[in-house]
């Protein structure tokens, strides 16, 4: 079955950079991958996805300049470098994987605080 870990949370200074990693293990097919966020009392909003390709690339406006989605398929795994960062910018990042039938897998996801 296909799992997702992430890593690469913390707490950070306002300013500084975090740089978070998703690994997928297990027999898949990868069409997409990329990172959701959840902040306290607020949905779950999409930050970045890429195709597998790099054909694609989107991020939400909140982290657009600051963000920098990438791949590496050898590995089945996607990175998040964040830049940047500000408090607005604490929440829990899942990373998530669509397969070539537009399936979706979840990691566990991992906290990151933004302290000012």
């Amino acid at each position: 079955q296909v799992r997702l870990v992430e890593s690469g949370g913390g707490l950070v200074q306002a300013g500084g950079s975090l740089r978070l990693s998703c690994y997928a293990s297990g027999s898949v097919a990868i069409s997409t991958l990329g990172w959701y966020r959840q902040a306290p009392g607020k949905q779950r909003e999409l930050v970045a996805h890429i195709t597998t390709s790099g054909e694609i690339t989107d991020y939400a406006d909140s982290v657009m300049g600051r963000f920098a989605i990438s791949t590496e398929n050898a590995k089945n795994a996607v990175y998040l470098q964040m830049s940047s960062l500000n408090p607005e910018d604490t929440a829990v990042y899942y990373c998530y994987l669509q397969d070539v039938d537009s399936t979706v897998f979840w990691g566990q996801g991992t906290l990151v605080t933004v302290s000012s």
